[in-house]
């Protein structure tokens, strides 16, 4: 059962007759297929009039749609094989986010991402994607062994943000999050980086600091979450609307900023409506990247990483 976003609330309404007209005519008793045909036209119109003009707000909680697909629906459909490796040989393994040896079209690469998980018990065991301290020194030690094995780094990003917690902060969060930022523009490897979903704080900026930087059309990438942002601002995070307009948090706007590289256009209705063809669509984006940079050597892609960063604002 699809689960609707409020704005989709028409499309809902359009799309439940559309089911229900479908089971009657399975029973035999009458023709409706003209109408159900006609209400389908008219559904499909409805979503794309609707995706075309989606405000920031309404992009962040696309973005942020519990059946879009997670880190391990990517590794599905975009790896021929992936082989996870856990802990950050320090203190414990943070399933937040997961990584390890990976092939892409016959491409050895090193795949690290955040993991929200899609049910209670997964999301409670990945801590709904927020990492701790832990989950980005295994990050830096990933990066490591990509730069070691000279193996290019491709990085998924999709989290509210770093784990706020007292006990992350005592175990060194801030410390962490900016060496893993400084692991990054250090690799002397290909570093090719997604925002699938959300691109929160920090805790994206640590594994996304890329020689390319992608963003699904629906996600959304900012310093802070809308709400935060508001309830700071305006003490309230009834304003959060507000907030997510006036931050320019839209792969849109972010392109045009230079802060990413490049959209990845995403099914109509967004990547939870159709998974497989969102899934493909990327893995041939980030195929193309990597080919794109496999000709620059170490320095080459270290300098041009900086210049990169250094151009932002």
């Amino acid at each position: 059962m699809k689960t609707y976003l409020d704005f989709e609330k028409p499309i809902a309404e359009l799309e439940t007759r559309v089911a229900e007209l479908r089971d009657t005519a399975s029973s035999g008793e009458i023709d409706i297929d003209a109408e159900i045909g006609r209400l389908e036209t008219k559904a499909e119109r409805l979503l794309k009039d609707t995706y075309a003009r989606l405000t920031p707000w309404q992009k962040a909680q696309v973005a942020r749609h519990g059946e879009r697909p997670h880190f391990k629906d990517y590794v599905a459909g975009i790896t021929d094989d992936f082989l996870p490796l856990a802990g950050d040989r320090n203190f414990a393994e943070d399933q937040a986010i997961v990584g390890g040896l990976a092939t892409i079209e016959g491409r050895k690469v090193v795949l690290l991402g955040h993991e929200k998980g899609d049910d209670t018990a997964s999301r409670l065991k990945h801590n709904f994607g927020m990492a701790k301290p832990e989950g980005y020194r295994k990050a830096i030690r990933l990066m490591q062994l990509a730069d070691r094995f000279g193996l290019p780094l491709v990085s998924l990003v999709d989290t509210p943000g770093a784990f706020p917690g007292v006990q992350a902060e005592e175990r060194g969060q801030a410390e962490a999050i900016a060496r893993s930022t400084e692991q990054c523009l250090a690799m002397g490897v290909p570093v090719v980086a997604v925002i699938v979903g959300e691109g929160g704080s920090g805790g994206a900026v640590a594994i996304a600091t890329a020689n390319r930087v992608l963003m699904f059309e629906h996600a959304v990438y900012s310093v802070i979450s809308p709400e935060g942002c508001a309830s700071i601002l305006w003490r309230t995070a009834d304003k959060a609307a507000d907030a997510a307009e006036a931050m320019k948090i839209t792969a849109g706007d972010l392109a045009s900023l230079g802060v990413i590289d490049r959209i990845v256009p995403e099914p109509l209705g967004g990547a939870h409506r159709d998974p497989a063809a969102a899934i493909a669509g990327l893995k041939q984006a980030i195929v193309e990247e990597l080919d794109g940079l496999s000709a620059l050597g170490p320095d080459e892609l270290r300098q041009a990483r900086r210049e990169k960063f250094l151009a932002i604002g």
